[in-house]
This record gives structure tokens, sequence and C-alpha cells, in this order.
């Protein structure tokens, strides 16, 4: 077997640092061209796709069929009127966007768009489909969104308001809790492929995408990334149900601008990132690289990168179209008691495939052995579970009955705590209720009703 299959992958990156200067500039424009086309194809597609989904006339007005709708979003930013806060901290309130801008372009110096081994030639000169590589690549990228989180979070503080600073503090806890389950989905790449450089990661898919390989760091990588862009439905920073526009509400004009673009470039980092861990990278989809030897080779991985890279540019419309928001506590603990326990495990589960395999185990062993632990530790919780729920129901019923929640004891209303439970609303009588009650009873005063021996009183008298 290949050392990629038992140990570290043979990590190869003389190609790299050899270009002269001049086409070290041109990929990075080209770099940067492909990012800002992308975006401005993807705002545009959007808006067209929620509103097919949404059964209504998307964008049809500026250019055909409505194509320059971007730019003309654009032009309407630059256009509109800049205000500066009085209450906030200027400079961090003006260097935020940027802080937040400029890290989401770094990201894709290292995604590769085409083979590493100098296949294709630009005026004369061969050169590798990709600006730049290191042994440590994924860990580069990690670090580059880390730092755009920041222009967030600044972006809320300086603001001097108190929703900008709510979006900000939220922006934080996301940031912290989908990070470190999106960093052990990486991990089980690592340990998989034996390296971090983003080419050598690609390479060693050669037979097998890793998103059938290792499918539960795929799935958690596609939930942590939508909430790392803090795109709908994890869009907690900006919610505008109750945050108006989060840590973006105070900015206008430009610098608003560059905040939805940091969005969207984000949405882009993201999508070439799973293709390349998870997706093959540049390579073309089995039906045709088994009968087309040529797929892999010169300028067409570009297009299989880039149709790959559209599919996940629409899982992101489709779900922002599909699913509701969800509330706060709910989006944190998905991500602190579902995806982080959730990818230790299979991080544990995959370290053991490998050292068994590295010990020279036959593939069979190592799946009967994994498959009887996992069924034996689920035997073992459901067994724990069946006593533990018995406990707490026979606690339940010999505690003493809790008086019911007030809301209004500290004067002002607050939300129960969990295990606390409201009294009961009054039931407001219904209109038949109120026709069957006597008048005096509907008005307050004296019930003019009397039986029959008062009558015949009366009558009498």
């Amino acid at each position: 077997m290949s050392a990629g299959k038992l140990g570290l992958a043979a990590e190869d990156l003389s190609m790299f640092g050899t270009d002269p200067f001049w086409l070290i500039a041109l990929k990075a424009v080209f770099c940067f061209a492909f990012l800002m086309l992308t975006v401005l194809m993807s705002i545009v597609f959007e808006r067209k796709i929620v509103g097919w989904m949404q059964l209504r006339i998307g964008p049809n007005r500026h250019g055909p069929w409505g194509m320059l709708q971007s730019l003309a979003d654009g032009v309407k930013l630059m256009l509109k009127e800049d205000i500066t806060v009085k209450g906030s901290d200027k400079i961090v309130y003006l260097l935020a966007p940027v802080i937040g801008a400029v890290p989401a372009f770094m990201a894709i110096a290292v995604i590769p768009f085409g083979p590493a081994d100098n296949e294709i030639s630009i005026f004369g000169h061969r050169t590798a489909m990709q600006l730049t590589d290191m042994p440590v690549a994924v860990l580069y990228i990690l670090a580059t969104s880390s730092i755009a989180a920041y222009g967030v979070v600044l972006a809320g503080w300086s603001s001097g308001s108190t929703y900008p600073l709510l979006g900000g503090v939220r922006a934080t806890a996301q940031i912290v809790s989908y990070e470190i389950a999106m960093g052990l989905s990486f991990a089980a790449v690592f340990l998989y492929s034996g390296s971090m450089s983003t080419s050598t990661i690609v390479g060693e898919q050669a037979d097998g995408w890793f998103a059938y390989l290792l499918p539960v760091s795929f799935l958690i990588y596609l939930v942590s990334m939508v909430g790392e862009a803090h795109r709908a439905p994890f869009d907690m920073p900006e919610s505008e149900g109750d945050l108006v526009a989060g840590f973006q509400t105070e900015y206008s004009s430009i610098k608003f601008a560059m905040f939805m673009l940091t969005e969207y470039i984000h949405v882009v980092t993201v999508s070439a990132l799973a293709v390349t861990l998870f997706l093959g990278g540049w390579r073309a989809p089995a039906p045709i690289s088994t009968w087309w030897e040529g797929a892999n080779h010169g300028w067409w991985p570009i297009l299989w990168f880039t149709a790959k890279l559209a599919v996940l540019i629409f899982f992101f419309i489709w779900i922002r179209g599909t699913l509701p928001r969800v509330r706060y506590d709910q989006f944190m603990k998905l991500g602190w008691k579902v995806l982080i326990p959730i990818a230790l495990v299979w991080f544990m589960l995959v370290a053991t495939v490998r050292a068994m395999r590295n010990e020279g185990w036959d593939y069979s062993e190592v799946v009967y052995w994994v498959a009887g632990t996992a069924l034996a530790l689920l035997l073992i919780t459901f067994v724990v579970d069946f006593f533990r729920g018995g406990e707490e129901e026979e606690a339940e019923e010999a505690a003493p009955e809790e008086k019911p929640f007030d809301p209004m004891a500290g004067g002002f209303p607050v939300p129960p705590l969990p295990g606390q439970t409201l009294p009961p609303v009054p039931r407001r009588p219904s209109r038949a209720d109120r026709d069957r009650e006597p008048v005096g009873a509907q008005t307050g005063g004296p019930s003019t009703a009397t039986d029959g021996t008062e009558s015949k009183g009366a009558d009498g008298a």
C-alpha cells in the first residue's frame, strides 16, 4: 500500500514558490477575480432561486433576465449616504468592515484548482493551478476564518448600541462552538490522508472521495460551515427578527456593502474548502473520469471544481429558502451537545481504525471489531438510560408538588427557567357563556331575576 494509506502522505511542495513574480501576481489576480465573479453570480442566483421557491418574480429589470442585479445593488450601496454614529468608537467602527473582509479573501490562496504537477502553461511557463500551498494549509484557512470573526465582534462593540453588541456577542459564541466541531471534522481528514496540505489531500482522494469514506465528518462540516458563514437558518448575529440587523445595524453605504461582501465570500470559501477536503477537489466525478482519461488533465479540472462549488452554493440557497431560523438556545445546544460529542466519538473511531490498519489488520477484522464495539456501547447506553429513566420517574412522583412559577414576582415579567411551569391562563368566557349569564352578573350589579315565590308576593302587594 502507499504511504498515504498506512502512514503520512508523501508531500511534494517543490513546485510552489518557483514561479516568477509576474506569474504569481497574475494567479493572485485570478483568485481575486474568481471570488468576486462567483460572489456576483451567487447574489443574483440566490435572489432568483429563492424567488422561484417562494412562487414570486425574482430580479428581472437590470440586464438580460436580471443578471446585472448584483452590479445594480453595488452601485446603489456606493451612492447611499454614509453615516457614522456619534457614540461609536470611530477608529474601530471604520476598521471593523476591513478586518472582516480582508481575511475572507486570503483562504482562496491555498485552494487547488487543478493538479500540482505543472500541467498547464501560461505564456510559456509551466505552473501549478494553485497560488501556493503549505504543509499546514488547512490550519491557515481556519486561522484566517477566525480572524474574520473579529470584524463582526468589533463592529458590534464599536457601534455603541444595544442590538449590534448583542449580535457581536452571539457571533463570538457561535464561532467558538462551531469551529470546534469543524476542526474535529478536519482532524479526521488529516488522520485519514496523513497530511494538512490541500493539494496532498486532493491527491489522496484518487481512489475515493472522503465524503463517503468519512461521511460523519462531511455531515458535521456541512452544518458547521453554515454556522461559520452566519447564514440562515444560523444567522443569529444579524437576526432581523429580534436584533434589527444585528452587528451591522449602524452601518450603511460602502461599510454595509463590505459586510455583505464578506458574508458571500465566506460562503464561497467554505464551499471551496468542502470541495477540496471531501468532494475530490478538482477531480472529475466517477462516471466521467472512468471513461475519459483526460478529464483530470489540462484546464478541465477548473470546470469540475466550479461545478462542485456551484452545487454547494445552491445548498446554501436551498436551506435558506426552506428552513426557518432556529432559536439561539437551540442553535448553541446543537453545537455543544450534538455536533462536538459526535465529532469526538467519530474521531476516536477513525483513529482506532487507522491504528488497526497500520498494524496490518485485515479489513474484515477491523469491521467486526469496530461494529461489535459500537453495538456493545449502544446496548450499554440503552440499559443505563432505561434504569435512569425509571429512577427519574420515581423521584418525580415522590417529590412534593411545587408552586406555579410567578413571572411577575420580581416586579417585571421574566421567562421561566427549565423545569418551571407558568400558571394556567384563565379561560376567557365565550359569547355564548356571556349570553347565558344573568344581566346583573354581566354588569356587576344586583340580579333582577326572581324566583316564583317573590313574583307572587309582588303581585299580591
